[in-house]
């Protein structure tokens, strides 16, 4: 809420609902949530059916309103005030009971002949505040204030009922829940409510335990009510003594001392699977508001009032949002039984990998990008075709058939279905706005503005800066040719080709991007390393989209989206935090995603251990750390095997490794905490805490259970073909197929420093990008492009207005460097200020996974495997690692240069194997291939070092003072390079 709308609660029905709905409900719907949950209680455990049966005895007197019926139908939801990501421990728990065939009018006048009737209780038997108003204060504390603090500090009753509340309940099915507010009880009466557990199935094994799983409340739900049903009973206190019984004061208690709660009547849930088809949704679509009741039954006080406005404001909201119809049902939903053959029905189709990743190259061949994690390794030399030019990665797009349940029942092909395929990529790179910084961290507001790039184009120009190609369309089997590629679209005034279409045997698309062109209108050289000005490459990305008809009925298919990213230099290792674990992460933040229940050994812990280990092929200092014979070299059969162990003994092996892991709020910029790798921020001086990346949050709490033990110990488990990871598509069922082909697109993709990134960069960790996790949201084409003026500030990429909502062709790119070359040029390891200030020659890095920095070469490889050398000779070997771009120049402006030109020449790291006549050298090994520069006669580490030298940016002093840098050095002249790298001299003038 801005300054000028800030509520005083002097209004406050009015001001809780601004603040409840207008500001946090839409947020969340403005964030892309999908579907849009509810403002509290958000949390879901489970939605039951059951029965309220009156007391065949209740006397006379006590049947009013609902209770002079004999039994009404109930649907019952339980959930907890929290986040769906948080754990349940210690979270308030919630029932909303919905009752059917209630007559009679009721009191919201939109739903006057509704035959339904709500009952809302939670586990605590007073409210935590008084009065609406005080309700208003309060949540004005933290909605707008973010002070929680301040205002519990004034208010001690608040805070200790809110530490009161904060119980953890074994079950649902065995808590007790209380009205906590007071509703009438016909004309003269007033009560409060209470339901009394009565009866449940006891606690069932398959439940994971509260301390580990952070969803135990929805497992022990579903086994109890598998096992057999629930009963509670209903219960109203009368109010007996007015003056200690207050209507509206919800902090006083209502003794039972004073006046005992009367059994009104029973509900009871019914043995059923809770996790039945369509009953989640059932629930979540369902409204559950005090006030659909009867007037017999009116809810009392000012903060009931409230409740009348504000819940049904978000509920209108929620439903329309969620295309649910607004209103009550008329008839419960009857109880569903599944039938146990699958349905295969297919009601819906998929397009997979929601997000597809296309890499460049030089050659007019092509390998296909991975479809799973972990890959059978191509053939080695598979990377460079006859020629020794670098292969493009094509990306194949598949669609698959959904059932009402959403399952994955088919793949759709030319055998069964009729595809027809349409693509639109751009590069709107030139007319976009420079890149300086994520635009989305607090220090973007010091980094320089982001302008125009080629910003002498006038307006009416610009268009000239966009290639623009448009549509494709593609058919049938084994399709390609002329028509098929995109090769219209002009740079001013001259063609750039951006790939092309085909399809596969079996009708599947394959689309393949650029040839890596890059070039400036003019002929000048680039002289940065993302904002060259008249500069083009032939990266893009865009809208897939698919018509299918089976049978000639059509299908309503999702669409996806397709990037063209630069290459990938190691296309067997992915980064410590992979492009999936990030995205995955974010929905989970957002409430999107739940958070995992457990943490997994085989499948959470040991990747990211793998991973650190796998560096060691493109960086020195990853080798000399996590390498083979490291200090830390994760894989070694003993090391492994005490990590993977759950036993108190080996608690501090793994709180070691865990409390190594960066936590920005404790480690600051330095650089020792893992991952070594920069961040965000990287600059030199280092300013920021954002100097270096972490592991996203969901990994950091899953190693932290991991320390603390909490994990299942399945390691060695890979031995069980049902676990043994899939090598190639055709070993995963049909229903898991889609989801791993999204899975390994983005995995193969980095998450590093977006600074501006490899194949994306920062917008894509907000939600508000995606119609449904992992899929971009399309921007109706007839829309038009906003303006954001001369300069794109942070306000302004960030605003509900932004660029981080329906997206484009080419709108994924465009913050990428241009060209893309004189990026992956400058993204090495080591940077260093000089005189003596270095950390470590090889850490941190940028993206060693996709650029690497120092290799083990042919030669030392044959040296290695060769058993007449003398094992000291092969070690030595081994150890020696050379600089990946060793062949270009060490200035820096010919080396980005150098890039442009012949990037399809440099090496592809590969696996070989390793030597089998001694066990002192790795199994697997990953070795560089073939270079294009002819014989390797150069010093093995040249351009090792990068010297920032702020000074050379003075053109007068530059030189002098780059030499300068290099004669304090104590290295040979040969390995280092230095002068004024602007990539790494991001805030010229510190932070403000």
């Amino acid at each position: 809420m801005n300054p000028t709308t800030s509520p005083t609660c002097a209004d406050p029905i009015a001001d809780l609902k601004a603040m409840f709905v207008d500001t946090v409900l839409r947020q969340r719907v403005d964030s892309g949530q999908d579907p849009v949950r509810r403002p509290v209680f958000s949390k879901a455990h489970g939605v039951a059916q059951g029965l309220l049966s009156v007391r065949p005895d209740l006397p006379e007197e006590l049947r009013i309103g609902l209770l002079r019926q004999d039994a009404l139908p109930a649907w019952v939801r339980f959930s907890s005030d929290t986040l769906p990501s948080r754990t349940d421990l210690k979270s308030t728990l919630g029932i909303g009971i919905k009752l059917f065939g209630v007559p009679g009018r009721k009191l919201l006048a939109t739903e006057v002949d509704a035959t339904t009737h709500d009952l809302v209780l939670q586990n605590h038997d007073v409210f935590f505040v008084d009065t609406a108003t005080d309700m208003c204060e309060f949540t004005r504390a933290g909605v707008v204030d973010h002070d929680y603090a301040g205002y519990l500090a004034e208010h001690p009753t608040t805070r200790q009922i809110l530490a009161d509340m904060a119980k953890s309940e074994a079950s649902v099915l065995t808590a007790t829940y209380w009205s906590g507010l007071p509703y009438a009880f016909g004309p003269d009466r007033q009560v409060k409510y209470k339901l009394l557990p009565v009866s449940a199935a006891p606690a069932d094994d398959r439940a994971g335990p509260p301390g580990q799983d952070p969803s135990y409340l929805r497992s022990d739900l579903r086994f109890r009510l598998l096992a057999g049903q629930a009963v509670f009973h209903l219960m109203v206190q009368f109010r007996t003594e007015p003056d200690a019984m207050p209507l509206d004061r919800a902090t006083v208690r209502w003794e039972e001392g004073q006046s005992a709660p009367v059994h009104v009547a029973t509900l009871t849930l019914h043995g059923q699977d809770v996790a039945a088809r369509g009953q989640d949704a059932y629930g979540e679509s369902l409204a559950f508001q005090p006030w659909h009741a009867l007037p017999d039954h009116a809810p009392l006080g000012s903060i009931s009032d409230a409740r009348r406005v504000v819940y049904q404001a978000s509920a209108e909201l929620r439903r329309n949002v969620n295309g649910v119809p607004v209103g009550e049902p008329d008839a419960p939903r009857p109880t569903m039984t599944v039938h146990p053959a699958r349905d295969t029905r297919i009601v819906r189709a998929a397009i997979h990998p929601a997000i597809g990743v296309a890499r460049v190259g030089n050659s007019e061949e092509y390998h296909l990008a991975p479809e799973v994690d972990d890959p059978v390794p191509l053939p080695f030399d598979s990377y460079k075709d006859a020629t020794g030019a670098l292969r493009r990665q094509a990306v194949r797009f598949r669609v698959y058939g959904y059932n009402a349940a959403g399952e994955a029942v088919a793949e759709l092909t030319a055998d069964n279905a009729d595809l027809c395929w349409t693509v639109h990529v751009a590069n709107k790179k030139a007319a976009w706005y420079e890149f300086q910084i994520a635009l989305d961290i607090p220090e973007a507001t010091s980094a320089p503005d982001s302008r125009r790039r080629n910003a002498q184009v006038p307006v009416e120009d610009r268009g000239d800066l966009t290639i623009d190609p448009g549509k494709r369309t593609i058919r049938g089997r084994n399709q390609s040719g002329l028509d098929h590629r995109f090769d219209t679209g002009q740079f001013c005034g001259k063609k750039v080709y951006l790939g092309e279409l085909a399809t596969d045997e079996d009708g599947r698309l394959i689309f393949l991007g650029g040839r890596g062109v890059s070039a400036s209108r003019d002929g000048s050289p680039a002289t940065t390393f993302a904002n060259n000005d008249g500069w083009h490459d032939d990266t893009s990305d865009g809208p897939v989209t698919a018509e299918v008809r089976i049978d000639g009925e059509l299908v309503p298919t999702d669409p996806a989206w397709v990037v063209t990213a630069p290459p990938n230099y190691a296309p067997q290792l992915r980064s410590v935090r992979t492009l999936h674990d990030l995205l995955y992460d974010a929905y989970v933040s957002a409430g999107i995603l739940p958070r995992p229940r457990s943490v997994s050994f085989r499948r959470d812990i040991l990747p990211v251990l793998h991973r650190m280990c796998a560096l060691q092929w493109v960086n020195q200092g990853f080798a000399a750390r996590f390498g083979w014979g490291g200090r830390d070299f994760f894989l070694a059969p003993g090391y492994l095997a005490r990590l993977a162990s759950p036993a108190a003994v080996d608690d501090d092996v793994r709180r070691t490794v865990f409390a190594t892991f960066r936590n920005l709020d404790r480690d600051g910029v330095s650089p020792v905490p893992w991952p070594p790798v920069y961040g965000d921020a990287m600059s030199l001086p280092p300013v920021s805490a954002h100097q270096h990346m972490t592991v996203t949050p969901t990994q950091y709490w899953q190693l932290e259970q991991w320390a603390k033990g909490n994990f299942d110990a399945d390691y060695g488990t890979d031995d069980d073909p049902g676990n043994a990871p899939a090598r190639n598509l055709g070993d995963v069922d049909i229903a898991e197929q889609p989801s791993t082909l999204d899975r390994a697109a983005l995995s193969f993709c980095l998450a590093d420093a977006f600074h501006p990134g490899c194949e994306v960069t920062w917008p894509v960790r907000h939600t508000t990008m995606y119609s449904a996790p992992f899929r971009i949201r399309h921007r109706d084409p007839d829309q038009p492009e906003t303006d954001y003026g001369n300069v794109l500030t942070p306000l302004a990429a960030l605003s509900r207005t932004g660029p981080l909502y329906g997206q484009g062709a080419g709108d994924l790119t465009r913050w990428m460097a241009v060209p893309w070359q004189t990026d992956t040029a400058s993204c090495r390891s080591g940077y260093d200020l000089g005189f003596g200030r270095r950390y470590d020659p090889y850490l941190p890095t940028f993206w060693p996974a996709r650029v690497p920095n120092q290799v083990l070469s042919e030669e030392d490889y044959q040296t290695v495997v060769d058993p007449s050398q003398d094992i000291s000779t092969r070690l030595a070997a081994f150890a020696r690692r050379r600089v990946w771009d060793r062949f270009f120049p060490a200035d820096y402006l010919r080396r980005i240069n150098c890039m442009v030109a012949e990037f399809g020449k440099l090496g592809v790291i590969e696996v070989r194997p390793g030597p089998t006549d001694t066990a002192e050298f790795p199994p697997v090994m990953m070795v560089e291939s073939e270079t294009g520069f002819g014989p390797d006669t150069g010093p093995a580490l040249r351009g090792l070092i990068t010297i920032h030298v702020p000074e050379s940016a003075d053109h007068a002093v530059a030189a002098r003072a780059a030499a300068a840098a290099v004669a304090a050095d104590d290295r040979p002249d040969d390995e280092v390079a230095a002068g004024y790298i602007d990539k790494v001299a991001r805030f010229p003038h510190g932070l403000r």
